[in-house]
């Protein structure tokens, strides 16, 4: 378990980098949408790159595809829209309230996904803890973004 939480850690400080190196490639080329471009490809050729070399990549059947959920096609869209946001946003608003205002709302979306066991996952009861600890997300965000 200690791996899992080491490999979520080291996500969210390539969540940190990530949009520096967006906008500074959108600043390179001019064009943000161009930037935006070249970081999905390159984030598409590396997960290829992973999934051939591990062995573990397959092309799913087409009974496979037919059972996929409508909503779960749109996993791409959200994640253009997140480098859209860094795009646009990040550098404007700085990067410790962007990245505090995206994963304050990752966690508040989250509680909810949970309590309501959303999108497959498995129900965790939005409990006073959790409650809480989502307020005191949206609390340290707030000073992060004032100060």
């Amino acid at each position: 378990m200690i791996v899992l939480y080491g490999i979520a850690l080291l996500a969210g400080i390539a969540n940190a980098v990530q949009p520096g190196q967006s906008t500074q490639l959108a600043k390179s080329f001019g064009q943000p949408f161009a930037a935006g471009l070249v970081s999905m490809l390159v984030g598409t050729a590396t997960m290829l790159l992973i999934g051939l070399v591990s062995g573990r990549l397959r092309v799913p059947s087409l009974q496979q595809a037919l059972d996929v959920p409508w909503w779960a096609w749109f996993g791409g869209a959200l994640g253009a829209g997140v480098i859209l946001a860094q795009l646009f946003v990040a550098q404007r608003i700085g990067a410790a309230a962007f990245l505090g205002l995206l994963v304050t709302g990752g966690v508040i979306a989250s509680i909810a996904l949970d309590h309501f066991g959303l999108e497959g996952f498995a129900v965790h009861t939005a409990g006073p803890a959790r409650l809480a600890g989502g307020a005191l997300m949206i609390v340290g965000v707030a000073l992060v973004a004032l100060f």
